[in-house]
């Protein structure tokens, strides 16, 4: 018998297609799908063939409903990596060094991407994302400062548009919302540690939008560089002092 050609299913296409959303981050973890028939519409299938692709996202828990209506984007394809790395950090501060020795290899790539292959709304996004990073410079909190950095970090890991890569990111960019804030807080004592930080995160973004890889990619190796020995400084300092508060007495 002469071998069949099989026919992919329409929701089994539905499907990878949606994956694929996913992984490009086009739809993100918390995202509500649209409605039933504009997506139906949008994929020129029946709506009983749209459920089917959908319970196939559901069972790989990539989307799931909730109450009140609606379907969303899960974080799974984030939150393996990020629970376990959450407790470690807490119990081990030494790790904040080789984070930023990662940091330092990720972000210099991804800036790199990012100049190369940022969309016209990628260079928009990290317009705005940057902007919003210079407002939470001007105040005090702490909170929206680490976010608001998060945020730029995340665009420029978006345009470079490599699926892998953005959602290691993203579980990263999570992972290290509390050690960023503490950065930042310890950054803030230093003198004119805020507006070295702008300078730079103003460097990569003109890189980024001036599309020139390895100018990106030495601005954002050069802002992690100063974070980690500013902070080594910061912690040496640190340490010689509480050396010579709880040192004993030589006077006679």
């Amino acid at each position: 018998m002469a071998n069949k050609l099989r026919v992919p299913r329409l929701s089994d296409a539905v499907a990878a297609s949606l994956e694929r959303r996913i992984l490009e981050s086009s739809l993100k973890p918390g995202d509500r799908l649209p409605p039933e028939r504009e997506l139906a519409a949008e994929f020129g299938v029946s709506r009983p063939s749209l459920r089917e692709a959908i319970q196939k996202l559901a069972s790989k828990g990539m989307v799931q409903s909730r109450q009140g209506g609606g379907t969303y984007i899960t974080d799974s394809l984030d939150s393996s990596f990020f629970d376990p790395w959450r407790d470690m950090l807490g119990s081990h501060p030494e790790l904040r060094e080789d984070m930023l020795e990662f940091r330092h290899m990720l972000e210099g790539q991804a800036a790199a991407w990012a100049a190369e292959r940022a969309t016209e709304a990628d260079r928009q996004r990290l317009e705005r994302a940057f902007a919003e990073l210079r407002n939470a410079f001007e105040s005090d909190d702490a909170e929206q400062r680490s976010a608001a950095d998060i945020a730029f970090h995340q665009a420029i890991s978006d345009a470079a548009h490599n699926a892998l890569l953005g959602h290691l990111s993203t579980a990263l960019l999570r992972l290290m919302h509390d050690n960023i804030r503490l950065n930042l807080g310890e950054l803030k004592a230093i003198p004119a540690a805020n507006a070295l930080l702008m300078n730079q995160y103003g460097a990569i973004y003109k890189a980024i939008v001036e599309r020139k890889p390895q100018v990106a990619r030495s601005a954002a190796e050069t802002h992690i560089d100063f974070v980690r020995e500013t902070l080594a400084q910061s912690l040496h300092a640190a340490v010689r002092r509480e050396t010579t508060e709880f040192s004993p007495s030589t006077s006679v």
